[in-house]
This record gives structure tokens, C-alpha cells and sequence, in this order.
């Protein structure tokens, strides 16, 4: 299986109200660099049936880059799934996901 399709798997895996960071990511994965995580979320084209939105940095910030409209967008989808964004952050202690 490569890469690409493990980091999919755990994707979507993260159930509602949790996040997980690229990190978290990367180690499930077996990846050793969490930028690698963010590449491949980046550069995939399933956007509506993926939870990218729920994949933050290791600060608990959303991405700028979001590809549903910029950080703003994933706010949305991350509200919209219940959880709370406090100036571009999601608390990683109230919304953590650990499989």
C-alpha cells in the first residue's frame, strides 16, 4: 500500500469532534517527516469524502492553504463537525484523537 493511501486510511478514521496533527499522522504512518503528510493532503483531489479538515498542525492551527477556501473553510467544516476553532486554533487537549 503506499504512502498516499495509508494517510487516507487514518484520515479517515478520525472520527467527528476529534483532530489529529500531521505528526500524528506521520507516526501512524510510518513517516518520518509530518510535512510529507501535508503534501499528500494536499496535493489529493477527493476533497468532499475525506475529513482533511480534521488534520491540524502540531499547534493545534488550521492551514492557511486549506483547499476548501483557506483556513476559513476548514473553520467551517471544523465547526460544522462540533468542534470549537478559537482564533484559528483547536484546542489539541479537548479534541485529541489517539487510535
Amino acid at each position: 500500500m503506499k504512502n498516499s493511501d495509508k494517510v487516507f486510511k487514518i484520515i479517515n478514521s478520525i472520527p467527528q469532534k476529534m483532530v489529529l496533527t500531521y505528526k500524528g499522522v506521520a507516526l501512524m504512518v510510518g513517516i518520518n517527516n509530518p510535512t510529507v503528510v501535508g503534501n499528500i493532503v494536499h496535493r489529493n483531489h477527493d476533497l468532499e469524502d475525506i475529513p482533511f479538515h480534521r488534520v491540524v498542525n502540531a499547534k493545534g492551527l488550521v492551514a492557511e492553504n486549506f483547499a476548501f477556501g483557506g483556513s476559513r473553510g476548514q473553520i467551517i467544516k471544523l465547526k460544522l463537525d462540533g468542534i470549537e476553532v478559537i482564533n484559528n486554533r483547536v484546542s489539541l487537549d479537548k479534541y485529541p484523537w489517539n487510535k
